[in-house]
């Protein structure tokens, strides 16, 4: 048995660096991009409608979210490719279907070639248990019982393999979802704490340096949202894809032991 499992995207060091390639990217976007000249007037203040300059006001968290929201969709990238490999060549329903209709017409052969083609995790199941079924059909030295046992663990052990590859790096995008919205917030009271001591340090009220003041703190909790709501949909959208996959791993594994049972071998 091959156990050929499908590849799991980026291994542990690749995904540190990767982090803090997009940590390093958000500094410098912020520097020279937010932070460029031109969006700012004489007195360093940023220009009208200027949203650049505004961003870059928001202070030292606004680096940190840029590189939360590219690790966000570094890693969504990342699990899209892994994710659409895993699933092979054509569709998983279509596929399954199809596997469920040779097993049942006793092609076996055919079945094992049309994994052959399909690849992707689901097919790798599917094929180890393929395999397995051929090679215990006709061994006299096992009983039925003890048949359907090494199938179902072939079946098991293919999929122990798979699943893992299917989540790993979930949690990173699983995080950037809970801590942009915390980190964009912190930026957001640190921001406001500087413009309201501003302002009683100036001691008379200047509605247009408060209103400045308060428009580049809110621009932290707005990028750390946008972070965690594009983490959220992109968790929730591989979460159901990988829940699809699992399925149709568990259905075509059931078809291939029931088909066995009942085929009295």
């Amino acid at each position: 048995m091959s156990n050929t499992k499908t590849s799991g995207g980026f291994p542990f060091i690749v995904s540190f660096l990767a982090i803090a390639i997009c940590m390093g990217l958000g500094v410098f976007i912020y520097m020279t991009i937010l932070g460029n000249p031109s969006n700012f007037d004489a007195e360093g203040h940023p220009l009208a409608g200027n949203f650049l300059g505004i961003m870059y006001k928001g202070g030292f968290i606004v680096p940190i979210l840029l590189g939360v929201f590219l690790t966000v969709i570094t890693f969504a990238i990342e699990r899209f490719i892994t994710i659409q490999k895993a699933t092979g060549k054509g569709q998983t329903d279509k596929f399954v279907a199809k596997i469920k209709s040779m097993v049942a017409n006793h092609d076996l052969d055919g079945a094992i070639e049309e994994c052959n083609k399909q690849k992707g995790s689901l097919a790798n199941v599917v094929h180890e248990g393929l395999v397995k079924y051929k090679f215990v059909q006709n061994d006299p030295a096992m009983d039925k019982e003890a048949k359907v046992s090494a199938i179902q663990k072939a079946i098991e052990e293919a999929t122990a393999l798979e699943l893992p590859m299917l989540s790993k790096n979930m949690v990173i995008i699983s995080t950037c979802a809970s801590i942009g919205t915390l980190v964009g917030l912190i930026g957001t009271v640190v921001g406001m704490i500087r413009a309201f001591g501003a302002l009683a340090s100036a001691g008379t009220p200047d509605t247009s340096a408060l209103a400045t003041g308060i428009s580049e703190a809110l621009v932290n909790t707005l990028v750390g949202i946008l972070s965690s709501a594009l983490a959220i949909i992109f968790y929730n959208l591989f979460s159901n894809r990988v829940d699809q996959l699992t399925y149709a791993m568990d259905e075509a594994g059931f078809s291939i032991v029931q088909e066995f049972q009942s085929s009295g071998k």
